[in-house]
């Protein structure tokens, strides 16, 4: 053992060490740097592991012409210790092992990294490389890693979605464009929402290989407005700031439950958030129609005045259909009014607002995955079709241990409600899956993960009603998810600015270089006192280098991970290079026949 020094005060926050000289320091300046470990006796046979926070060093002169001797302090933070059990060493996590001032302090050495991060039965998940000692792989542990909620932050430029991907493609088995299970279809379930179309490459691998990956672009995926819960819905189709709102919430919610039950005749007890087919082309013509009833009062009661287009009496039934009413104070059909009365009559006019919006929502083509959506063979999605639906997303349409949902082509203003309309469905889920799984006894075994990137774009720490219904799909499963096999790894650039109650709920966190100092601040406070001083390295960090936290690892430590292979579509452009290269000649014709494409989908 390599021996450099000896305890001069000892804390379980802070062992403060000398340095017994130049000479030691000097020959082992390499491994007397922040964040390296060190090894201290206890009088015992076992050794306190430290990491270095900080080093401070003086110049000292005994006698006046004489030559200045250097003393080194170092400070570190006790992380764990070195138990002997027999001839071996075993690493144990925490502060058992309290030094006394005297005690003699080593540098690790190479056998000491093993014991600490080798591969055991429950560290068994390789992420990377010990950083600044490249020959120890570092382990996790899997079970912890991926089974509890996991929080990936770094800079633009800072090897973010890399990471991403090298860290799925090693829980999936792929390497090298190879596939490890090619013989056989493991039992993993990962569900990224991609909002750049970056991670499809990483996953695609030659066909020889077995590897069935399932992308959801815009084309592809369906997900009917009839599984949308109330908030969702009323997200979409009313505006939150109409001073009639109530009135629009209130007819629609009545609409909305009447037409279901109008096609699920079969099943009872259906409510607003039921989730079975209702029509909502039929419930616009209720809502329009209905806007176009106006009410006299005869006898202190209010009746419905109303000359259909063709003569026939009103009923409920007639208001799903496309038939305009006129107003009429005379010889018209009646029937007492069991709706709410504007002071104006009836509802004449009150929503003029309201039809145009859901006119609108429902006309647009690039709504058609959620307003209009249908199976291959064209025909429109219902009640019947729930299961096709939450295959598609649980990737057991194809067998796709990792589905794709490319965000880059949703319209922006319902990118909030298709997250959470999704994660709500993977949610009820593995909800309802793991209670028939209780009843028997046994635990949920299809776990799932969702992978959040770019969360700060649909989660945000900050946001008006355009963001509630993903904020409160996300919040739910970080909060509940873990109960039923359901975690997230949410990825972020400003970590600063998605929401405090899903991180706070993050059990794992792997940072890359962060330059934001709000950003830093707002990490290093969810993180522990003792990973102090491997924060403060946060900007200086190269890319691809992250420093890891959580249950799912013995210590803070800095680990360098290793680029995956293929690569998603996310490096940076070389501006400088593509510039001194010769003029481009672009086809604008391309260029604007996609963009048509898009506007019109």
């Amino acid at each position: 053992m390599n021996k450099i020094g000896y305890v001069t005060s000892s804390a379980p926050d802070k062992i403060s060490i000398e340095i017994e000289g130049l000479e030691y320091f000097e020959g082992n300046k390499s491994q007397l740097q922040v964040g390296k470990f060190l090894k201290i006796e206890d009088g015992n046979h076992n050794f306190a592991v430290a990491s270095i926070k900080n080093i401070t060093s003086t110049q000292i002169v005994k006698d006046e012409g004489s030559t200045a001797v250097w003393r080194f302090v170092l400070d570190a933070n006790p992380l764990g210790a070195l138990i002997k059990k027999g001839t071996e060493f075993t690493f144990v996590r925490g502060s058992q092992v309290l030094p006394v001032p005297t005690e003699s302090v080593y540098v690790f050495g190479q056998s000491d990294l093993a014991v600490i991060f080798s591969n055991t039965a429950d560290f068994n998940f390789k992420i990377g490389m010990l950083s600044g000692n490249e020959n120890v792989p570092f382990y996790v542990d899997g079970d912890k890693f991926f089974g509890k909620h996991i929080g990936v932050v770094g800079s633009t430029g800072s090897g973010k979605s890399c990471t991403v991907a090298s860290l799925l493609q090693g829980a999936v088995g792929i390497s090298n464009f190879k596939n490890e299970y090619s013989e056989t279809q493991k039992n993993s379930h990962i569900l990224i929402f991609d909002i750049h179309s970056e991670y499809a490459s990483a996953f695609t691998i030659s066909d020889s290989e077995k590897f069935n990956l399932n992308v959801l672009d815009v084309d592809k995926l369906r997900i009917p407005y009839w599984l949308m819960n109330s908030e969702e819905l009323e997200a979409l189709f009313i505006e939150s700031g109409e001073q009639n709102k109530h009135n629009q919430i209130s007819q629609f919610k009545r609409a909305v439950i009447a037409n279901k039950e109008r096609h699920n005749p079969k099943i009872e007890k259906i409510t607003y958030d039921t989730p079975v087919y209702f029509s909502i082309k039929e419930v616009f013509n209720y809502i329009e129609n209905k806007n176009n009833l106006t009410v006299y009062e005869k006898d202190s009661k209010n009746y419905f005045a109303s000359i259909p287009i063709k003569d026939i009496e009103y009923s409920e039934n007639k208001l799903w259909d496309p038939i305009q009413f006129e107003a009429s104070t005379g010889n018209s059909s009646h029937k007492i009014l069991g709706s709410k009365v504007s002071k104006e009559g009836g509802f004449n006019g009150e929503f003029d607002r309201f039809v145009s919006r859901l006119e609108t929502r429902i006309n647009d083509k690039r709504l058609g995955f959620l307003l209009n959506p249908t199976d291959a063979s064209g025909a429109e999605l219902k009640t019947d079709d729930f299961e096709k639906v939450l295959q598609q997303f649980l990737g057991y349409l194809n067998k796709s241990n990792v589905t794709i949902v490319d965000l880059s082509g949703i319209p922006f203003e319902v990118l909030s409600i298709t997250v959470s309309l999704i994660s709500r469905l993977i949610f009820d889920f593995a909800f309802h899956y793991s209670k028939i799984r209780h009843s028997q006894n046994l635990k949920n075994d299809i776990p799932f993960l969702i992978v959040c990137e770019e969360a700060h774009n649909y989660i945000p720490q900050t946001g008006g009603a355009d963001y509630k219904a993903a904020k409160k799909s996300i919040e739910r499963i970080a909060k509940e998810g873990r109960k039923y096999g359901l975690s997230l790894m949410v990825v972020s650039q400003r970590p600063s600015e998605v929401s405090d109650t899903i991180f706070s709920q993050c059990n794992n966190f792997l940072s890359l270089r962060l330059t934001n100092k709000a950003d830093q601040n707002y990490i290093k406070a969810l993180l522990p006192d003792s990973s102090s001083e491997l924060v403060e390295l946060l900007p200086t960090l190269r890319q691809g280098e992250a420093f890891i936290v959580g249950d799912a690892v013995l210590m803070p430590s800095l680990v360098q991970l290793p680029p995956p292979c293929p690569e998603p579509k996310s490096a940076s452009i070389d501006t400088y290079t593509e510039w001194n290269s010769n003029w481009r000649v672009i086809d604008f014709n391309d260029v604007v026949k996609r963009w048509r494409k898009e506007a019109d989908a």
